[in-house]
């Protein structure tokens, strides 16, 4: 005789559902992990001054320096614009992950990038 819900010796039917539905959402969180480190952002600082592109990788791919920034004379304020934007950036690319994740799981969270 079956159990309520069941199968003899086996899972209940909605524990089944259950993980396939887990098993499903973590291969969708791995594809939309593996187009988030492919992707490629573009950030500004110093309104254009300093240009940056990351991968979603947190790596940095390359950097533009408008000419009229770099003043000799003036290094400190070129050092703080390229903080700028790598701080920029790195925030601009954790936030687009977190978006996308929320938007897999429902905001479930529990799931770190």
């Amino acid at each position: 005789m079956s159990k309520r819900g069941g199968y003899p010796g086996g899972m209940p039917s909605n524990m089944n559902n259950l993980m396939k539905q887990a098993q499903r959402m973590q291969r969708q969180m791995e594809e939309m992990q593996k187009e988030l480190e492919e992707k490629e952002y573009t950030v500004t600082a110093g309104g254009g001054a300093v240009e940056l592109v990351l991968s979603g990788k947190n790596e940095l791919l390359s950097m533009k320096l408008n000419p009229e920034v770099v003043d000799p004379d003036d290094v400190d304020m070129l050092q703080d614009l390229i903080v700028a934007a790598v701080n920029e950036g790195l925030r601009t690319v954790q936030t687009e992950k977190q978006n996308s994740m929320n938007a897999l799981t429902g905001g479930l969270g529990g799931f770190g990038l």
